[in-house]
């Protein structure tokens, strides 16, 4: 019996939420709902010119792996989680957020750099625009994977946002390399409709031969495919995945088991903040997977788990929370 349920590797960016309007958005440059990297000063500049609404907002440990991560243990999987920070205030908050979550991972600092931190800006239509840096993420290599929780997991996941660094892809190739050596079963979400659309060639160097499980949202599925239609973007995605599940926000999502397609239902909710919600989905999905549930049972939880997160504000949930999803 495997040791974790889940090993993921992805950035470590500490959130930082806030409220913003359509003029905000358009008077700062900011492309909408998509992430976008920055520098550091291009991020304080943003902060400066949105002080005024830092007042309510809200700070959490994210990267959308470590979001997936901690929502499968807060449900119950036994987890593991490969990252990097500094050794600085953001990165002691970023692994006591971890450790509290109830995820394991290997304690250490890096000696200089920061931890990297995102800007994460939510206009009254519940759309999330991101502003990241990355700082001291960029630099997550192979080196920062442990091998040994590796093999010792059923499900490796990677999150296609490593494309970007030039350490973070060979990184992601390396753990898939280790997974598949290890008869670990491998995982990767394509991240966002901007990362496929500038990184597919790092995201096709990741999958390799090809990857057990998939996610992707409609647009990440239909750009990586290169198609103008969702039924041939899945015909297509079975070349690359064994199995996949594609979001469709909110006209629910449609898995494939690998034999059997299913269509989710969605769950209704009145969306104020959709940060977070394919994070919480692979989250819900994999935990629901590593106790022995089918894709359709799998989607079912993650389907309502997301539409519980966009239905507050931040990326994640409270840990009560899930277990009420759970008895639901």
């Amino acid at each position: 019996m495997a040791e974790y349920d889940i090993y993921g590797l992805g950035a470590a960016l500490v959130d930082t939420e806030i409220e913003v309007t359509e003029v905000d958005l358009k008077e700062l440059q900011i492309e909408k709902g998509i992430m976008t990297l920055v520098d550091e000063n291009r991020q304080s500049e943003l902060v400066q010119a949105l002080e005024d609404h830092m007042k309510t907002s809200k700070r959490a440990s994210g990267g959308s792996a470590a979001n997936s991560i901690i929502a499968a243990s807060y449900f119950g999987a036994r987890t593991w989680y490969s990252c990097k920070v500094a050794d600085d205030e953001n990165g002691r908050f970023y692994l006591k957020d971890l450790a509290d979550a109830g995820v394991s991972f290997r304690e250490s600092y890096a000696d200089d750099g920061t931890t990297g931190k995102c800007l994460v800006m939510i206009t009254p239509d519940a759309e999330r625009s991101m502003n990241t840096y990355l700082g001291i993420s960029e630099t997550l290599s192979v080196e920062d994977i442990d091998e040994s929780a590796l093999a010792a997991s059923s499900f490796a996941y990677i999150e296609g946002y490593l494309v970007t660094s030039p350490t973070g892809l060979p990184a992601a190739e390396r753990l898939k390399h280790l997974a598949d050596k290890h008869q670990v079963k491998t995982a990767i979400s394509l991240s966002d409709p901007a990362i496929v659309q500038f990184f597919r060639t790092g995201l096709l160097q990741i999958i390799g031969s090809g990857v057990d499980l998939l996610f992707c949202n409609e647009a990440e599925a239909l750009n990586f495919t290169e198609s103008d239609n969702l039924e041939d973007a899945k015909k297509a995605l079975s070349t690359y995945a064994k199995t996949w599940a594609i979001t469709l926000g909110a006209k629910g999502a449609v898995v494939y088991d690998g034999n059997k397609e299913s269509t989710i239902a969605a769950t209704p909710v009145n969306a104020i903040d959709t940060n977070g919600a394919g994070d919480m989905f692979a989250g819900a999905f994999l935990y629901s997977l590593s106790q022995g549930k089918s894709f359709e049972e799998a989607g079912l939880l993650a389907s309502k788990a997301a539409a519980r997160v966009v239905s507050q504000f931040g990326p994640r949930l409270e840990a009560e929370q899930h277990k009420v999803l759970l008895n639901n």
